[in-house]
């Protein structure tokens, strides 16, 4: 999907496609950013900290989250202006499935006729339904031409 400003309706709840965090993914992730956090890197460490293994950094999901709502607007979007109210709910792991729902906050126009911004708060959840991470952002967007 394109979207214009003008596809996007405030209320709206949009899916995007899911995707399933490998332990390649992961580790590319930690390498790439440079983390040496036990809690990443370290199954044993981890599940000595109650958790159930290695976390996958926050920075991820919001990655991987924002990579499947940018599909939405892949063609129109000229910039992300705001990254607001990010919180992580609940940890995710390496082998979880994730998803995003982005829900339209607010449209507004600009002084450019030909851009306008719109507000999404994306949720995201893993297999199990339940919402690990939220965030609003703030993106500005072509308008459909005249």
């Amino acid at each position: 999907m394109t979207g214009w400003f003008e596809d996007f309706e405030v209320g709206a709840r949009l899916q995007t496609r899911v995707r399933t965090i490998t332990d390649a993914d992961h580790d590319a992730f930690c390498r790439l950013v440079g983390y040496e956090v036990p809690l990443f890197l370290d199954a044993t460490y981890a599940r000595a900290q109650g958790m159930r293994g290695r976390l996958c950094p926050s920075h991820l999901v919001m990655s991987f989250s924002t990579a499947m709502t940018g599909d939405l607007f892949a063609g129109t979007v000229i910039a992300m202006a705001a990254l607001d109210n990010a919180r992580f709910l609940a940890p995710v792991h390496p082998g979880d499935t994730i998803r995003t729902e982005t829900e339209v906050l607010e449209k507004r126009e600009t002084r450019r006729a030909d851009r306008g911004i719109v507000v999404f708060r994306d949720h995201v959840y893993n297999q199990r339904g339940e919402e690990v991470f939220i965030n609003d952002k703030t993106i500005l967007l072509r308008r459909r031409p005249a």
